[in-house]
Order: structure tokens, then sequence, then C-alpha cells
């Protein structure tokens, strides 16, 4: 068994997962052009993807505790390749409606089993690379949405533009599906875990920390462009800008990541950046110019970097919970923030104004600071 080679194998499914992503999101205007949907009823579809991934969280649990990580993340990755393929037939409501319930099943149950898997390789490594994983993730997306790019200039349809992505990607994917990957031996909890559980003791307060910066990230992605044209009267190009300075900031960092905590540990890098995503916000929304919130959406995109994955990796290593009811405890915060917070901010940005709501997201970075040393672990699970 080669944990190099294993983490590369995890490193491609990350990767792949992003590249879907950002496919599917080049798609969709042609998908609801397609349908013949409204704004209120295309809503319905993104609303029923994401309630598939919500459902999925504690499945994938239990298949991660009772099958293993690695070959719960086989079968999820041909799941959610599989769903992706389909996804062209989605003709009518009534056809993509299950297809995407299945594709953010599959989609929320492969990141908790890859989020186990890149935990197992991290701790075979001795050193930390969840970060670098998730980097990955943000660069496939980056990637899948610049061929998506490709694909709409050439006006290939969308079956031919999937079904030409998934064969590409199907090469590092079965690549990584060869690699082979013992279980990692676990002590067995006393009790059996409930179906559905939330975090509890330290976990509790790093699914927190997740949920913020989850809820950074989403508000960031949703409302920052609105807000510099509602609030600050920008232009529309200028505004779309600072999105971009947010997202490379992400993928800068959290390749950077995994070198700054093996070095100065996850404590001190989590209290590091929930300053910086405080005071990244805090420019945002109070900076005098177009310049400084730019910088602002920079400091933003270092201090919440970090953060997910660094949860990730403390719930695979948690005592009190199985790995597979932690990291599925802690996905159900994170993921739960990032879809349900961007619909949150808008009803505080309606009642009393954009400025105010992401003024609250920069107190509410400082907890991640406060709750930084819930991250420690105790001497006989350090990495």
């Amino acid at each position: 068994m080669s944990v190099v080679k294993a983490r590369y194998a995890v490193a491609a499914i990350f990767f792949m997962l992003g590249a879907v992503t950002g496919a599917w999101a080049t798609r969709i205007p042609d998908f609801k052009l397609q349908l013949g949907l409204n704004d209120a009823q295309f809503g319905l579809v993104l609303l029923i993807i994401a309630i598939g991934a919500f459902v999925s969280f504690p499945f994938a649990g239990r298949w991660v505790d009772q099958y293993g990580t690695a070959p719960s993340t086989r079968v999820l990755a041909t799941a959610t390749m599989v769903m992706f393929v389909l996804l062209p037939f989605g003709t009518t409501l009534w056809i993509i409606a299950p297809i995407g319930f299945f594709l953010g099943f599959s989609f929320g149950a492969l990141d908790v089993a890859m989020n186990g898997w890149g935990a197992d390789v991290e701790k075979a490594l001795g050193r930390p690379v969840m970060s670098s994983y998730h980097a990955l993730f943000s660069l496939g997306a980056a990637v899948g949405a610049g061929a998506g790019a490709l694909a709409l200039k050439f006006d290939l349809s969308i079956a031919v533009h999937f079904w030409g992505w998934a064969a590409l990607l199907a090469v590092p994917v079965v690549a990584a599906f060869r690699v082979p990957w013992a279980p990692v031996a676990r002590p067995k909890p006393e009790q059996p875990a409930p179906f559905l559980a939330l975090p509890k003791g330290a976990l509790l307060f790093v699914g927190i920390m997740a949920l913020i910066a989850a809820l950074g990230e989403g508000s960031v992605t949703d409302w920052a462009a609105l807000y510099q044209i509602q609030e600050l009267d920008f232009p529309s190009a200028q505004a779309a800008i600072a999105y971009s300075v947010f997202s490379v900031s992400m993928v800068i960092m959290r390749f950077l990541a995994d070198h700054l905590i093996a070095r100065y540990g996850p404590v001190a890098v989590a209290r590091a950046s929930g300053l910086a995503a405080c005071l990244g916000t805090a420019l945002f929304v109070w900076g005098p110019t177009i310049w400084v919130i730019w910088i602002g959406a920079a400091v933003m995109g270092l201090g919440n970097a970090s953060i997910f994955p660094l949860a990730m990796s403390r719930a695979a290593a948690d005592r009190e919970m199985s790995q597979g009811t932690a990291l599925a405890a802690v996905a159900t915060l994170g993921y739960g923030a990032f879809l349900m917070g961007p619909p949150l901010i808008g009803f505080i940005g309606e009642t009393f104004s954009l400025r105010f709501a992401f003024a609250g997201i920069a107190i509410l970075a400082l907890l991640i600071t406060v709750l930084a040393g819930s991250l420690r672990v105790e001497p006989e699970d350090a990495r």
C-alpha cells in the first residue's frame, strides 16, 4: 500500500467533484431555459439538489463507519459521475427533480467519505494535507467552469459537454480507484452512534467554526456583488472582481495552509484565520475605496480558507464519536450554513441592510479565534 499514491488518489476525487460542480454551474441558465421554468420554479430544483445533499450526510456517516472511507469514496464517486451523466436527460421538471435529488445525495455523501479518506491519508503521512485537497476542489471548480465557458463558446449541447467532460474526468478517477488502501483500524465506540447525530463536546465548537466559515463563504458568493452594486453604487463589472479576488485568495491559502499548520499547529492557524476573516470583512464593509474593498475580499479569503479543512481533520480524529458520524455531524453544520445562510443574509439585508448583515459576519468571525482551541486533540490522537 503506497501512501503517496493514495494521496494522489484522494486528490483526484476532490478535483473531480470540483470539476463536476464547475461544469454544472456554467450550464444552469441552459437548464433553466430547457425546462421552461421561471426563477421561483428553478429555485425549487436547486432546493431539491440541496435537500439531497443534506439528507445524505447521516447515510454517509454510517457507510464510512461500516465499510471504510476508501470503499465508500469509490462507490459514491461512481454514483456522482453517473448522476452527472444523467443530467442532460432532465428535460422536464418531473425528470430533473429526482436526478437532481440523487445528484445532491451522491455529492454530499461523497464529500463526507472523501474527507474521511483524506484524513486517513493525512494520518498515515504524519503531516497535514487536508487543506490542499480542498484547494484542489476549488481549482477543479475553476477548471470546470473554464471548460464550460469553452463549451458555450463552441455552442456545444449540454449532453455533448457533460458526456465529454465525464469521459475526461473518468481517466484520473479510474486510476484513483485502482490504488489499494487498507482500512485504518479504529476503536469501536461503546454504543452504536445514532443515525442523525449532532456534534458534542469540543466537536460542537469545531462544527460552529465550520458553520461560521461556510456562512462567510456563502455570503460572499451570493451577496458580495449585489452589496457593492446596491449600496455602494459600483458598476457590475467592478463588483464582480471582489468575488474573483476572494476565490483566488481562498485557493492560494488552501495550498499554503498545510505548511503553516505543520509549523504552527491547527489552533494557531485557526486563531489567525478568525482575525483575518474579521479584518477582511470589516474592510469589505467599511472600505472607503474599491481598492480597499478588494483587499478586504482577499483577506476574507485568507481567513476563511483553512477553517473547513481543519474542522474535517479534527472531526476524523474525534474520540467521542465514530469517524463517519463525526464527519457527517460537522458537515451538517458547515453545509447547512452554506446552503441556508445566504437566504438568511438576504432577509437581514431586506430588513436592515446588506452592510449590516456583513458587519454581523465580521463579528461572528471573531468566534473562530475564540473557539480555535477546540481543534486541539489529545497527544495520542495527534497526527
